[in-house]
């Protein structure tokens, strides 16, 4: 009986501490990255830079020097501010866009998890007609007719991520509607919303804070593809996407160009994959396969 207890005391001692080992410092280094990004983006205005606007033809695609760190693009202006500009707005769109579908999908999914029947086939089947349109090409075809915008970009990529968000809201609302907690809450008397808000909504976040990274994640890589195909924020401002999409143009005399950008991209949407994986599995492991 002893060894038994000993054997379950070891056990729940050795969860956390395989849990903190399961971070690893992969996920470390994505959070300093994300806290390095957010922060240049966040202080732009104070950094000592350059405008991102100001052009000199003089001066174009020049190499690093003390005056422009990573030199200048076709037009003269310089390289570094407008890396720093682009974060801002492929962070803008990219954490924006995702609120929009956490906010409507979160609440969509918990509401049809929870009353079901008409209610619930409703839900499902009006996301499914919007997830068998293309993504991009719907994306492609709004944003032309509305016109080029940050708002009417974010607006569209957020109604776009309403399905995903509404199947792992609807997924966790299923697994946790018929728990003991939830029933003896009805039998109190508890009303719906009270159960919603208070029984349901602090278990359900979880997963969808942890996919709320993934969506972040896809979210500036299909805004980076609008962006590069010209359909993104309007210029002169500045993304990654079109940073990419103007230094196309230069890749034989100055790759370096479109390079840069990219692997900005690259590795934000790298670190947000994997912290969003990381947590994903710590808040539930089950749930990620539903």
């Amino acid at each position: 009986m002893a060894t038994l207890e000993l054997d379950v005391a070891e056990e729940a001692v050795s969860q956390p501490a395989r849990k903190g080992r399961r971070l690893g410092i992969l996920f470390w280094a994505a959070i300093g990255w994300m806290i390095f990004v957010f922060a240049v983006a966040v202080f732009a205005p104070v950094l000592p830079l350059p405008s991102p606007t100001d052009m000199d033809m003089l001066d174009r695609r020049a190499p690093f020097s003390a005056e422009h760190w990573l030199g200048t693009d076709g037009l003269g202006r310089d390289e570094l501010s407008r890396l720093v500009y682009g974060a801002r707005i492929s962070l803008v769109v990219g954490l924006c866009a995702p609120i929009i579908g956490l906010t409507l999908g979160g609440a969509l999914g918990m509401l049809a998890g929870y009353f079901r029947g008409r209610f619930e086939s409703m839900v499902v089947g009006s996301m499914d007609v919007l997830l068998a349109f293309p993504p991009l090409i719907l994306a492609l075809a709004v944003t032309a007719y509305l016109g080029q915008s940050i708002f009417n970009l974010t607006l569209i990529l957020g109604l776009l991520g309403v399905p995903a968000f509404m199947r792992v809201a609807r997924a966790a609302t299923l697994t946790l509607a018929r728990r003991e907690f939830v029933i003896a809450a009805q039998a109190l008397g508890a009303t719906h919303a009270r159960i919603l808000l208070r029984e349901l909504l602090p278990n359900v976040i979880l997963p969808l804070f942890a996919f709320f990274l993934l969506g972040v994640a896809v979210t500036i890589v299909v805004e980076g593809s609008l962006s590069f195909l010209g359909l993104g924020v309007p210029p002169p401002i500045s993304s990654w996407g079109s940073m990419i999409g103007e230094g196309r143009e230069s890749l034989d005399v100055a790759p370096r160009l479109a390079f840069m950008p990219a692997a900005a991209m690259f590795l934000t949407v790298l670190a947000f994959n994997l912290v969003g994986d990381t947590l994903r599995a710590l808040t539930d492991p089950r749930q990620g396969a539903l």
